[in-house]
């Protein structure tokens, strides 16, 4: 099983985190700064080497202007097509059961 980190599922969340810094315009240093956290923290989240909670997301989704029910709906549209694919496989497992 693929760690947390590595899921799909969070793969779409830090693809859509990416896209909203790079549509604002801001870079991981401006976005860094902001926060007071080192460059490194921005790149690792981007790249899966480390997890958001979600104050931190909220954080984020303020200083990215973000909003976070848009960001949510996008992020479940996203995952919809996943969902409907791993429901019908574990359908397709079951009847062969």
């Amino acid at each position: 099983m693929p760690s947390s980190l590595h899921n799909v599922d969070y793969q779409i969340f830090r693809s859509l985190l990416v896209q909203a810094r790079v549509a604002s315009g801001l870079t991981q240093m401006q976005i860094a700064e902001k926060l007071g956290k080192p460059q490194s923290y921005i790149s690792k989240y981007e790249r899966g080497e480390r997890r958001l909670d979600f104050p931190e997301f909220i954080e984020l989704a303020d200083i990215l202007e973000i909003d976070v029910a848009g960001f949510v709906s996008d992020y479940r549209a996203a995952l919809a097509p996943i969902k409907t694919h791993k429901a019908r496989r574990i359908k397709g497992t079951s009847k062969n059961t």
